[in-house]
């Protein structure tokens, strides 16, 4: 935990943005694999824990904005429970640590709520994403579940993306404690990936680094050879020299904020001519976006820049015919890059996107429905104190090739008959993590490695 008096200024400052009523944060529950003793690893709800700093489960927090008294719910263990999970802190004590003096026990909660309603004051609480939230909250409000939705508070909602999005130094180094482990990680897949092995294997080194810095993962490990497919958590195929393997894989330090970096590199100890040609048009794309990030600049456009890089190579190649410029206006370059460049982070590897990337990355702006540009997490104009994710890529999708060949969409920029030479490519992807400033940008953690020279050189270690 941060000193108990962030969480109270924390507090405060919501309660002054809300202004009336009461709000209601619920801490998240244990979570059953195949039975109840048998769980997944505990993980704190990011709001709760953002305006609280307790990581424990089943516990709730009552904000009352018009008086400025603060409740947390919980129970204490009995002694069945501490006989199986040892002493635990009172709730009493875990209170007063985030600078909150009542505490009472969970069953009092829906008292409270109640007599908050009958006096006609809002209960403002953020839209459910858990089932037994959505479950909970229906009993706490006593409303159906086809109500659940509209009644979440966008009030709420605003306030707490207007906190949350700007990271305080504290903040900060959390972070890049989160992004030195990872960086840790993609080092270790590097110097340990070989010809012959699985990709579970791989994954496998990959978190031991994790563990050994006593941090976790802060997402699937994302370990594949089939780098084409974004989010592709298989592990199943063995490695072969001539492919490429992309990790995409991240740290969260014991605080709960997250780093999350991507790689690419050949299994072989170099790269082939034409895995070099695509993988140095994505550090062209990567450089450009980088160069640019600055307080100001809307991230839209900081995207679509990487977009012309890319279109840029993909021309070279010959996979790309026609202008560039209107070729990523017309979003033709999306059969290399379709997804976004880039999302906020922080206690969540995407931060707050629970709360809706409308509000979070777009300000309540809308999102665009074309393909690949509506992937774009974040869009809104730069400030300083965001911290987010450069990761443009580029990748060859087979079923992607099949159905616009079909449909002969944009034959006037893409080459169809060349581009069957990369049917078998798959994916290249770099990503970093960078916080704004006020006068630019800086790289969050130790550099990754990221460079031709510097990839292979890691391989040829790889490899004795």
């Amino acid at each position: 935990m941060f000193n108990k008096e962030i969480y109270q200024i924390r507090r405060n400052t919501l309660k002054q943005r809300i202004g009336r009523g009461v709000v209601l944060l619920l801490g998240h529950s244990e979570s059953p694999i195949n039975f109840a003793d048998n769980c997944y690893r505990f993980r704190q709800d990011s709001t709760f824990l953002y305006y609280s700093g307790i990581s424990h489960p089943d516990l709730a927090m009552v904000i009352d904005c018009d008086t400025g008294h603060e409740i947390l719910f919980g129970n204490d263990y009995t002694m069945d429970q501490i006989v199986w999970m040892g002493p635990q802190p009172t709730i009493a004590k875990r209170a007063s640590q985030s600078a909150i003096t009542d505490a009472q026990p969970l069953g009092n909660l829906k008292e409270v709520l109640n007599s908050a309603k009958d006096q006609g004051r809002p209960v403002h609480f953020l839209p459910p994403y858990r089932h037994h939230h959505t479950m909970r909250m229906m009993e706490l409000m006593g409303v159906p579940l086809c109500s659940m939705e509209s009644m979440a508070s966008l009030e709420l909602i605003r306030a707490v993306v207007d906190q949350r999005i700007y990271k305080s130094n504290l903040e900060v180094a959390e972070i890049e404690k989160a992004v030195n482990t990872s960086v840790g990680m993609h080092a270790m897949a590097m110097t340990t990936a070989m010809p012959g092995m699985t990709e579970a294997r791989v994954a496998a080194e990959v978190e031991r680094v994790a563990k050994a810095f006593d941090h976790h993962l802060s997402f699937p490990i994302i370990a594949t050879i089939n780098g084409q497919t974004l989010h592709n958590h298989y592990h199943g195929n063995t490695l072969r020299e001539g492919q490429l393997f992309l990790l995409d894989a991240g740290a969260e330090n014991a605080m709960g904020y997250a780093g999350d970096l991507s790689s690419t590199f050949p299994v072989s100890p170099t790269f082939t001519k034409k895995q070099r040609q695509v993988y140095e048009i994505a550090l062209t794309a990567h450089a450009k976006a980088v160069e640019m990030l600055a307080p100001g600049i809307p991230f839209k456009e900081v995207h679509l820049a990487a977009s012309l890089e890319i279109a840029k190579g993909m021309k070279e190649l010959g996979l790309m015919k026609g202008n560039p410029e209107s070729a990523v206006e017309a979003g033709a370059h999306a059969m290399f890059f379709p997804s976004g460049l880039g999302h906020m982070m922080g206690l969540d590897v995407h931060d707050m996107e629970n709360l809706g990337e409308v509000w979070v990355g777009y300000d309540g702006s809308p999102k665009s429905e074309q393909f690949g540009l509506k992937s774009l997490r974040l869009a809104r104009k730069l400030e300083p104190g965001f911290v987010l994710t450069i990761e443009p890529g580029i990748y060859f999708i087979p079923e992607l090739m099949d159905l616009w060949r079909k449909e002969k969409r944009f034959t006037d920029f893409i080459n169809y008959a060349k581009l069957d030479d990369y049917r078998e490519f798959g994916g290249i992807r770099n990503e970093e993590n960078f916080l704004i400033t006020e006068t630019g940008h800086r790289l969050l953690g130790k550099p990754k490695p990221k460079s031709v020279k510097e990839v292979e050189t890691l391989r040829t270690v790889a490899f004795g």
